[in-house]
């Protein structure tokens, strides 16, 4: 499932992988990475990148390519439980990031356009969460009014009223990140795609180990989503949460705003022109169906909820790209940016962005790079010294308390219903996947694309029973968000380990494999399927 904005895009040219030293080791090749590379790179330092995947392989470029300071409801989510200067020095942190990530796009010629963004009510029930974003946004400097339903002419959906910043960046994520790369690149760094970082070390040298062979340095910044060490143990600080995209074609009018809403069943809208995205007609983007991951009956049935929104409210609109994000969420409503635990100061790290990375990515890479470059600390921004040094407060407690509780549930009830279901099992339909017990152990079958395979269904992170995706066709850690192909190779999260491959005792019979889809399961028991002989 490709978003529209890595549809049919060339890969930016990477460098082949050779073992080596550079001063700076950054993982990851999305915005936050390859921003802080590019302002190492561009202050004379060696900075290598090594990306698994592609540029903008995950959340970069699965996002409604929001670049705004109004973020729903997380300004007054924040003064709910912190102080007005707290909420300040995290506005002004987005900003510096806005307006530097604005002024990049702007030497790259990357174009984008400048919008209203909206945190609006569908119904009534939403009201006082509107007015509560206004409160904490001019308290915070922001120019935020309110806006009666009778004032919004360009939304054919319903709006009971909303909170409007004018002035904010809509931009096509993945071409901002390519030009981010092709910089990086020009400036002297070195990048290496389709390498996978298995391990990092910071004693007794800092030193990233891929599937390739290892890289030393004096310094390593993991900008990976959710960092793929436990030092600090920030996976029990965070909640990884998925979000659903679906794009359309449509023949009339689009909102000129950019609109996301506050209510419990939340939508986010966003028109597409190739003023700030790809070449073509008007695309509409509509977003929602937002959950922890792992922790919904069926993201399937989400999407389709966006579809039906969608068809109510722009009639003859036709789908065209569907995709989903991954991001995480502190549960102090803070990112996480800086040195990790007990690393010497070697490795540093960002995390919980909430879904606002295109401008949480740039500010946290504004204060990573100063703090690899020695910058003292009375000259950084008041902002970078606010937000590097705030106090855990009771809620803070209480919210993580609150989903660490909710993550030992999902444990105990992941092994108590794989236990409930002995393996073998039928063979599952195309794009369908069950979890049953072999003896003692959660064993995870699926069929996509015609093949039949068996997993270990056992997270290698922490032991979370994984449960199975129908819209993305994955394995989900509802844990702490580790996610693998039907094949078992580990696409994000905290794990760094893939899933173990079983044999042909997790199926049905062997005549699983005759008259349809052939079964794989080659793996740790030695055997063999006929699709591989």
């Amino acid at each position: 499932m490709s978003s529209l904005w890595r549809a049919g895009r060339t890969p930016v040219p990477s460098t082949p992988f050779a073992p080596g030293r550079h001063e700076v080791v950054v993982v990851g090749a999305g915005i936050t990475g390859l921003s802080t590379a590019l302002m190492l790179a561009r202050s004379g330092r060696d900075v290598a990148v090594v990306e698994a995947g592609d540029v903008a392989e995950l959340s970069t470029g699965a996002n409604t390519g929001k670049v705004s300071l109004l973020q729903g409801s997380v300004l007054g989510q924040l003064r709910r439980h912190h102080s007005a200067s707290l909420v300040r020095a995290y506005v002004d942190s987005n900003r510096a990031g806005q307006e530097w990530l604005t002024a990049f796009a702007e030497e790259e010629g990357v174009p984008f356009t400048r919008r209203a963004a909206y945190s609006f009510a569908e119904s009534a029930d939403a009201l006082p969460g509107v007015r509560e974003q206004i409160r904490a946004g001019v308290e915070a400097g922001l120019p935020v009014q309110w806006r009666d339903a009778s004032e919004i002419e360009d939304a054919p959906f319903p709006v009971a009223g909303a909170a409007v910043l004018e002035n904010q960046i809509a931009i096509d994520p993945v071409a901002v990140a390519d030009a981010l790369a092709r910089a990086f690149v020009a400036a002297g760094g070195t990048l290496h795609t389709a390498t996978r970082v298995c391990d990092v070390h910071a004693v007794p040298h800092a030193m990233v180990q891929t599937d390739a062979g290892a890289l030393r340095a004096d310094r390593i910044v993991l900008a990976t989503g959710t960092p793929i060490i436990d030092r600090g143990l920030y996976f029990a600080k965070t909640r990884g949460m998925r979000s659903l995209c679906v794009a359309f074609d449509v023949d009339g009018g689009v909102p000129e705003g950019m609109y996301l809403s506050l209510d419990e069943l939340s939508h986010s809208i966003r028109a597409v022109s190739p003023a700030d995205g790809p070449s073509g007609r008007a695309r509409l983007i509509v977003g929602g169906g937002g959950h922890p991951v792992g922790r919904t009956r069926s993201e399937s049935a989400l999407y389709d909820e966006l579809v039906d929104w969608t068809s109510r409210h722009f009639p003859g609109a036709r789908e065209t790209h569907r995709w989903s994000a991954q991001d995480y969420e502190s549960h102090n409503l803070v990112p996480f940016v800086g040195a990790m635990p007990r690393t010497l100061g070697r490795v540093r790290f960002a995390t919980g962005f909430n879904k606002w990375g295109l401008t949480n990515g740039p500010a946290a890479a504004l204060r990573i790079a100063a703090e690899i470059a020695g910058v003292p600390f009375r000259e950084r921004p008041a902002w970078m010294i606010a937000l590097g040094t705030r106090l855990t407060v009771p809620a803070d407690l209480g919210r993580g308390l609150r989903e660490n509780a909710l993550v030992g549930r999902e444990a105990a009830r992941g092994w108590t219903l794989a236990e409930a279901t002995p393996v073998p099992l039928p063979r599952p339909a195309e794009g369908e996947g069950a979890v049953g017990n072999r003896a003692g152990v959660p064993v995870g079958v699926s069929t996509v694309g015609g093949v039949t395979r068996a997993v270990s269904a056992v997270c290698p992170h922490l032991g979370g029973v994984l449960a199975w995706n129908d819209a993305e066709c994955t394995w989900d850690c509802p844990l702490h968000a580790s996610r693998f192909a039907p094949d078992g190779t580990r696409l994000e999260g905290p794990a760094v380990e893939d899933l173990r491959r079983l044999g042909r005792g997790a199926l049905e019979s062997e005549g699983n494999g005759q008259g349809g889809a052939p079964v794989r399961t080659d793996g740790a028991d030695g055997s063999r399927s006929p699709a591989r002989r």
